[in-house]
């Protein structure tokens, strides 16, 4: 896979609507050609304790953040006619269905491609498990700001360069 959009959501509690970051790195005739990263005011607007340990967002960051349509008509034209690629890509397809739905906007049905699921199928048990950072640095990524939506979207497009 030569041209594809890697894309990366971290959300603000449980409810996969409630979309506070994305990264996006698309990747056009196999190289990086834009990146992309956005602070999303969520949907419900709280954060979970348990979620800003995992990515330091609070709502003070995204406090005067675009809602998700506004920031999703910015990236819309950098992936138009694109694959996305994720790493557990359930994961991040449904949190944009979940934004799209909460917004009652028309969903494009996007094409998701999964990393991990490509890592697990292709790497096996040569890697100790097939978790971003883990398959990243295999294929010599330094994923060393793990849940930052832009630097596990790099990873992922590292990844997906290599295995899709």
């Amino acid at each position: 896979m030569k041209n594809f959009a890697a894309i990366d959501f971290e959300t603000a509690n449980s409810h996969r609507s409630s979309v506070c970051s994305v990264g996006i790195v698309v990747v056009r005739n196999g190289k990086i050609t834009t990146t992309a990263y956005k602070l999303i005011r969520p949907v419900p607007n709280y954060y979970s304790y348990f979620n800003t340990q995992i990515h330091g967002i609070t709502a003070g960051d995204t406090a005067n953040a675009q809602p998700f349509p506004e920031v999703w008509r910015e990236i819309e034209p950098l992936i138009e006619g694109l694959p996305l690629v994720a790493h557990n890509s359930p994961f991040d397809e449904g949190c944009l269905k979940a934004a799209f739905s909460v917004y009652n906007m028309e969903y494009p049905c996007y094409r998701f491609y999964c990393t991990c699921k490509a890592a697990r199928r292709k790497l096996g048990s040569i890697l100790p498990n097939h978790k971003l950072p883990t398959v990243s640095a295999y294929f010599g990524y330094d994923l060393t700001k793990h849940h930052h939506a832009l630097a596990d979207a790099e990873a992922c497009a590292c990844i997906a360069m290599n295995l899709l």
